[in-house]
Formats: C-alpha cells, structure tokens, sequence
C-alpha cells in the first residue's frame, strides 16, 4: 500500500476577513467606476470619441438618441451577464452588476463637464484615466464590457478562434460603425483611445513593479546562492538539471528580485562566476513568501 497523505481542506476565512475582503473590493470597483465615468463623460463623450466593446456601443446609441448613458451601458450588457453566468460564476457577476450600477450613477454625477475640446488631448487622457479605472474593476474580479464576456464563451466552445481575436473582430466592426456614424477621423481616434486604453489596463492589471525570475547555471552555485541571500535579502531554489550536450548534472539556482536588484544580482553572480549562464524573465505578479533574512 501506497503512503496516503492527510486531505488539506481550504482554509476557511473568519467573517471579519471576508467582510474586509468584500468592503475594500467594493470600494475598489466604485472608485474605478467613478473614474471610468469621469473619463467618458468629460474627455470622450464630449467629443465624439468612443471606446471599444459594449462602452462603445451604448456611446453611439446615446449619440443617436440622447439616452443616458450610464443607464446604456447597464441594459446593453444584461444580455451579456445572463448568457455568462454558468461559465464565469456568481460572484463575477455580481462583481460586474455592481460596477455597472455604479457606473450608471458615475456617469450622471460627471455629466455636463468638459476639460476639453483638444481631440488629441481628449483621446491620449481619455484613454489613460479609462484604463486606469477598467483596469481597477478588472483586477477585482468584475467587468464592463459583456463583448468580452462573450468572446470567452464563443472562443471555448468554436475552439478554432483565440478570445483575442473575436474581441479584435466586434471592436472592428464597432469602429467601421463610428466611421460612419461620427466620421472617420472621430473613429481613428477612438482607435487610439481604445490602444491607449488597453495598455493602461495591462499595466494595472499586472502591476507597475514588475519582478524579474533569474535562472542562474554555475558550477559555484552554492556560494552564489549563499551570496544573493546575504546580499539581496531573498531566498533562492535549487534544481537539478542536466545540459543538452555534456549530459552532465548541473545545478540551476532560481530566485525572484525586482527590476532594481538586477544589477546588483548579476554584479553578485559574476563575482563568483564571469561565464554563469542567467536567463531573465519578467514577472507580473508575485505571491507568498519569498524573502528570507540571512543569519
């Protein structure tokens, strides 16, 4: 027979835990729905420049029919959030219901207010205080845009086209619709939003201090690693591998730094080893423990 190990259950969270949880993602959620409202209605709306998936929709219908937009953008993706809830959960959409009634509220706190009529200007800020504030309800579990939610249950189930590039394809014909609608040069615009927009998301999304893994290949891999926990106050791995050629057992030293300990890191390995084999990668987001005083 076989060693069995004991089951770990979950570690169940205590009410005050979650109640806190719960609060500060709440929070978090409205003041990206303020934000993002702020940025429609007194950077975009204004001046006829939209944004892509749903958002850009509910803009053009209000352009049409002067409908409120706030109230737009929550109709318009209740299709979406049914059709979504077996394959994203209840807790997303609750998420997502939540930031799309704050929203609504948002935006007819901010409308009637205009920064400026500079279409460079309207479409460079626009689109950076939007990613800001989409990038703030996505990273807390919630969503405005239900093309997106869409395009996650068409591309799992057609399985011959990636989320990206259905997302690609309804932002397309969003855009051709604005050309006509609102002329070309307010869709290049939006176009430019809408990239600005996105990159502003990826940076919330994934943090502005961005780590670095570094996977180090060094006969000396002991005092390396001996020397990047004294001297970097971070802990390190070792692993066992074997090179492809000289089918030889070697050691690989792994370990995470942020992007201004590189220096020093390298500094540190080449001490020891100037032909050590590093290899750098980028890390987004990192969690648990990964610091470990030397003594």
């Amino acid at each position: 027979m076989f060693f069995q190990k004991k089951k770990i259950e979950p570690i169940k969270k205590t009410k005050a835990q979650l109640t806190k949880e719960y609060g500060m993602r709440a929070l978090f959620i409205t003041l990206g729905a303020f934000i993002t409202a702020a940025a429609l209605e007194t950077f975009l709306l204004p001046n006829n420049i939209i944004d892509g998936g749903v958002i850009g929709i509910s803009m053009m219908v209000h352009y049409i029919t002067k409908w409120n937009l706030g109230l737009l953008i929550f109709c318009i993706n209740i299709p979406f959030i049914v059709l979504a809830f077996k394959k994203m959960g209840y807790k997303f959409i609750i998420n997502t219901l939540f930031a799309t009634g704050m929203l609504a509220i948002a935006t007819n706190v901010f409308s009637g207010f205009h920064v400026t009529e500079d279409l460079i200007l309207s479409a460079i800020f626009g689109g950076i205080i939007l990613g800001f504030g989409v990038g703030l309800i996505l990273r807390n579990n919630a969503s405005l845009d239900g093309t997106e939610m869409l395009s996650i249950i068409l591309a799992k189930k057609l399985k011959i086209i990636s989320v990206g590039e259905l997302l690609m394809g309804i932002n397309l014909f969003i855009y051709i619709g604005a050309g006509f609608l609102l002329g070309w040069d307010r869709a290049l615009y939006s176009i430019i939003t809408y990239y600005i927009a996105s990159k502003v998301i990826d940076a919330v999304m994934e943090g502005l201090d961005k780590s670095k893994s570094v996977r180090i290949v060094s006969e000396h891999y002991r005092e390396i690693g001996e020397a990047i926990m004294k001297e970097l106050d971070t802990s390190v791995t070792y692993m066992r591998t074997m090179g492809g050629y000289s089918r030889q057992e070697k050691i690989l030293t792994f370990c995470v730094v942020n992007k201004f300990e590189m220096a020093k890191l390298k500094e540190v390995v080449h001490s020891f080893d100037p032909k050590a084999f590093i290899v750098t990668e980028d890390v987004h987001e990192v969690e648990g423990v990964r610091v470990k005083k030397h003594k």
